[in-house]
C-alpha cells in the first residue's frame, strides 16, 4: 500500500483480485485495531470508568459493533487538532509541528481514528468494485488495458488503453543472434 500510485491491469479480473484482496487486508488491520482498542478500554475500565472521555469511547466503539461492516460516522477530532471541549483539557501537547500524548485517552483517539480511516478505505473498495462490475456490463472485453490512478489507496480514475495487436492477438515474437568461439579446435 503505497498511498497514491498508477497501477495498470490487463484485465478486470485482476483488478478485481487486487481490490479484493485490498478489502479483505484491510478488514483485518480494522479487525486488530478493534481487539486492541477493546483490550485497551477493558484495562482502563477501573482507573477512568468515571471520566467523560471513557464514557464516549465506550460508547463510539459499541457503534463500531453495531454497524460492522459499514463505515463509522462517529464524531472524532479534526486531524492535528487537539480534542477536548471547553473546560475539558486536551490531552495532546503540539511539539515540533506534531501532536504528542502520554494517556490512555490519546492512544484510544487514535485508534479511533485509524478505525474510522480504515473504514472509509473499505468502503470506497468496495464502492469501486461495483465499478468494475458496470464496466464488465459494458463488455470491454480483453482489448482493454486499465490504467488505474490510485489516491490514498483508494482507486478514483481509470484510463482504457487500447491493447497493441501483438497483444491482442496473443502472439510473442523472440528474436536472438547467438555467438560461440572457441568450442571446437
Amino acid at each position: 500500500m503505497m498511498g497514491t500510485e498508477i497501477r495498470t491491469f490487463y484485465s478486470l479480473k485482476e483488478m478485481n483480485e487486487s481490490v479484493s484482496d485490498e478489502i479483505d487486508q484491510y478488514r483485518a488491520l480494522a479487525e486488530d485495531y478493534s481487539q486492541w482498542l477493546g483490550s485497551l478500554l477493558r484495562s482502563c475500565e477501573e482507573n477512568h470508568g468515571g471520566e467523560g472521555w471513557f464514557q464516549k469511547s465506550t460508547g463510539m466503539q459499541k457503534n463500531i459493533r453495531a454497524q460492522g461492516k459499514r463505515n463509522v460516522e462517529a464524531k472524532q477530532p479534526a486531524k492535528g487538532k487537539a480534542k477536548g471541549k471547553k473546560g475539558e483539557p486536551s490531552c495532546w501537547i503540539q511539539s515540533a509541528g506534531i501532536l504528542l500524548c502520554s494517556t490512555e485517552q490519546g492512544e484510544a483517539e487514535i485508534l479511533f481514528e485509524a478505525i474510522e480511516d480504515i473504514n472509509g478505505k473499505i468502503q470506497g473498495l468496495e464502492k469501486f468494485r461495483a465499478a468494475i462490475q458496470q464496466i464488465e456490463r459494458l463488455g470491454l472485453g480483453k482489448s482493454v488495458n486499465y490504467v488505474t490512478y490510485f489516491k490514498d489507496d483508494v482507486p478514483e480514475k481509470i484510463v482504457l488503453r487500447a491493447k497493441r495487436e501483438a497483444e491482442n492477438n496473443g502472439s510473442f515474437k523472440f528474436s536472438t543472434d547467438l555467438t560461440v568461439a572457441g568450442l571446437y579446435q
